[in-house]
């Protein structure tokens, strides 16, 4: 355990953090999650849409620290490329 006022503090800190991190994650997740779904069902425009709205949950969770910049950029570019490629297969 620790010993000062201030190593206290942190972990306090930290356990908040984690907490907002862990909703965040989940939060990308679920929107991908659906996104991969709306993709299996051949809807394009409810697909594009998904993207869309993907998009601004990774961007806001980059630009709270939550995960990298350069990861973001990555899972988006990714998503979009799947989305390319399903509406070429149809």
């Amino acid at each position: 355990m620790a010993n000062t006022r201030s190593a206290l503090k942190r972990i306090r800190q930290s356990e908040v953090r984690r907490q907002r991190n862990k909703q965040v994650k989940s939060k990308i997740k679920n929107t991908v999650r659906n996104f991969m779904n709306s993709l299996g069902e051949e809807d394009k425009e409810t697909a594009r849409q998904n993207l869309i709205s993907v998009g601004r949950v990774i961007d806001k969770a980059a630009s709270k620290g939550v995960i990298h910049k350069k990861t973001a950029a990555r899972k988006k570019s990714r998503l979009a490329k799947k989305l390319n490629q399903s509406q070429q297969a149809i």
